[in-house]
């Protein structure tokens, strides 16, 4: 039953991917864009070792789905920017603050997790909002062009970095901005407190994008944030009433702040359109495709959509202070008690906060059409202008 749904669902999807790309522009008329790399910012949704790096890696039994071990992501396997990367022939991004196996001859990846849109003082808990990964990738960007511009004669540091002219013709990932969101409610904030907050968080958003395009980025594929009224360490950290919890389990109030906030972002997305002439701006939309995974999950082969796959205790199988991989003491011994579930295939949520690799792979095949983009561009065309 569950293989059939999926297939059901693929075929459907490669169906509407053929439709979208025969009808006008949308592709047909058009060459795949051969994107060189890939440049990515964002939060642990699509961290591939930044935080790791920094502050430590995420142990077991993270990664062990497809790594075998941990690999820096918070998930059993793959995040959507990797199988985004595979889907263009490249290898999956390095994390920039990773100085050792990093090879960024294909792009490099800004995100961490923790990262908000506003910086550390505003909101979020990471040191790494957007605009210090804007820093990065500036930096980054500057410091190539020299490397590239002097003699290197055993050509090491070239054959570990981008061509030039791949920063002109790579993709411009984003997804980010549900950290901005949960920080206010973590921090006691109404929603209509931290719907006040948004018109300067999107501002700030657009504020990078621009300093990208001024670096001579043209691509940009921007995710939209998904329902976190439906994640388990929203649902048990919360003082939730019963009239806030919709009929799937979710917190309305919060899908809600989820909604207005990508409103929002959608608004500036046009307005980006207008102000970045030489710019392709795609913006998706990746709450419908998490909501309908959520509340249909019976029908794509999916059980217990708001349980955590990885986690001890509680109604959603989730502790704030024993995570995925922890321990408890025993009589003085480390007892594991934050074990994976037996089959994390059929699961949604992995850790309470995050997305397991199967979970993370139906997005994407969502995704790939350009069924929940606008304009609704395949993201192998993301490079040409559809409006």
């Amino acid at each position: 039953m569950e293989f059939c749904c999926r297939m059901t669902f693929l075929v459907e999807g490669v169906l509407l991917y053929l439709l979208l790309n025969g009808v006008a522009n949308a592709g047909i008329n058009k060459h795949p864009c051969d994107f060189p790399a890939i440049f990515n910012f964002g939060d642990s949704n699509s961290d591939t070792g930044g935080w790791s790096a920094a502050f430590g890696q995420a142990g077991p039994p993270h990664g062990e789905s497809y790594f075998h071990g941990p690999a820096g992501r918070y998930c059993d396997g793959r995040l959507v920017i990797d199988f985004i990367a595979q889907s263009l022939g490249l290898p999956f991004l390095s994390p920039f603050l990773d100085a050792l196996g990093s090879n960024f001859t294909h792009g490099a990846n800004f995100a961490t997790a923790g990262s908000t849109i506003r910086p550390l003082h505003q909101s979020g808990v990471s040191p790494f909002s957007l605009n210090v990964q804007w820093y990065q990738f500036s930096d980054f960007h500057r410091r190539v062009r020299a490397i590239l511009d002097k003699t290197d004669e055993d050509g090491v540091v070239k054959k570990m970095a981008p061509k030039v002219e791949d920063f002109a013709r790579g993709l411009y990932t984003f997804d980010i901005g549900q950290n901005d969101l949960t920080a206010g409610l973590f921090q006691n904030l109404t929603v209509e407190e931290v719907k006040e907050s948004v018109p300067d968080i999107v501002g700030q958003f657009k504020t990078v994008i621009k300093e990208i395009y001024d670096d001579g980025g043209r691509s940009f594929w921007i995710h939209n944030t998904g329902p976190f009224g439906c994640l388990p360490y929203v649902l048990d950290r919360q003082l939730i009433t019963a009239g806030q919890v919709d009929k799937h389990g979710c917190v309305g109030p919060y899908n809600e702040l989820a909604r207005y906030f990508n409103h929002q972002l959608k608004e500036t997305v046009d307005q980006l359109r207008e102000d970045l002439p030489k710019a392709a701006v795609t913006y998706v939309d990746v709450y419908s495709i998490k909501y309908a995974l959520i509340t249909k999950a019976t029908r794509y082969g999916f059980v217990h959509p708001l349980r955590t796959c990885c986690g001890h205790g509680g109604k959603y199988n989730y502790n704030m202070n024993i995570g995925c991989g922890g321990k408890v003491k025993v009589n003085g011994e480390d007892i594991l008690v934050g074990k994976a579930c037996d089959d994390p295939t059929v699961m949604i949520n992995w850790d309470g906060v995050h997305y397991t690799e199967a979970a993370n792979k139906w997005i994407f095949d969502q995704i790939v059409s350009g069924s929940f983009s606008d304009p609704p561009t395949p993201i192998g065309f993301a490079c040409h202008k559809q409006y």
